[in-house]
């Protein structure tokens, strides 16, 4: 497994993981058009944002998550990490790959000089709350959203 900063070559695989996370999606069949083209830019070059994946070794992408870091006047002016689109392709679920993933993750925030990584889950993820926890994430506030 290598786990790596995303490139261009990765946004279709990142989009099926992203937009099927109970089934398996070709990313050969998904079309990049000009708004996520944009929006993986945009990640890309902001050097707070990273868009990190695990590599089966050849190319094949098994999982993602975005690793966004806030400045902030708290924490004694501190980064906290913010941890977005986390992602295990659902056939290789249950092999540690998760586990894997948000451990380098975290040991990123770390050499950072992060003193804290925060997430969010939808509450209708109970599996996911349960893997969180087992990391070690606390439940410690209530979220809210706004769409717009």
């Amino acid at each position: 497994m290598i786990f790596r900063t995303a490139t261009l070559q990765d946004l279709p695989a990142i989009i099926a993981l992203l937009t099927n996370e109970d089934g398996v999606t070709d990313p050969r069949s998904v079309e990049v058009d000009e708004q996520y083209a944009r929006a993986f830019e945009a990640v890309d070059t902001d050097a707070r944002n990273e868009m990190l994946v695990l590599d089966e070794g050849d190319g094949t992408v098994l999982g993602c998550l975005q690793l966004t870091y806030i400045p902030g006047l708290g924490r004694h002016g501190r980064e906290r990490a913010l941890v977005e689109a986390v992602r295990v392709r659902a056939d290789r679920r249950g092999a540690g790959l998760g586990r894997e993933l948000l451990t380098l993750a975290i040991g990123r925030a770390q050499a950072r000089g992060c003193t804290l990584v925060q997430l969010t889950s939808n509450k209708r993820r109970a599996e996911a709350h349960r893997f969180y926890a087992s990391l070690g994430f606390a439940r410690s506030h209530d979220g809210f959203k706004l769409a717009l």
